[in-house]
């Protein structure tokens, strides 16, 4: 389970202020399976060589993965848990003749809220086990959701 408390600020948001909606847990449904073993091995982005990958759906879950068939496209979304947390701004892909950018305005991993989106390919099924790619996270990298990336899954 992710849990991630934020300090009560007292702000109004569309009559709800934060101070009321503190936290929020997100529990995974997953696990991605990779041959990336550490974070370093991982590319940047997953069409810059990242590998195929086995994503682990939770026993509970496996009813969730109703209709969904190889060859669809997806939207994987992960939480980045090795990721730094306190970082608001960064050179983008920590190239430093890049000018410093606000990481809502990067791909970068290091943010508030490090999710990560991953479009992918269903390649095949087999249980609770979906091969999917490409994508760039590394082995046991939590997933806290999956999204078709195809209006058609809307009926």
């Amino acid at each position: 389970m992710v849990h991630r408390q934020f300090p009560a600020v007292p702000r109004t948001v569309r009559g709800t202020t934060l101070d009321k909606v503190s936290s929020y847990t997100l529990q995974p449904i997953g696990f991605i399976r990779s041959t990336l073993k550490r974070r370093e091995d991982a590319p940047r982005q997953g069409t810059e060589g990242a590998p195929d990958a086995w994503l682990e759906i939770e026993p509970r879950f496996a009813e969730a993965l109703l209709g969904m068939e190889a060859g669809h496209e997806l939207i994987v979304i992960t939480w980045l848990h090795e990721a730094k947390r306190d970082v608001l701004k960064n050179h983008p892909r920590s190239d430093a003749r890049r000018p410093v950018t606000g990481v809502f305005y990067t791909r970068s991993p290091a943010r508030p809220n490090p999710l990560g989106l991953h479009p992918v390919t269903v390649r095949e099924i087999e249980g609770r086990r979906v091969k999917i790619g490409p994508i760039e996270v590394f082995d046991g990298t939590p997933v806290v959701d999956i999204k078709s990336a195809s209006t058609r899954a809307d009926g």
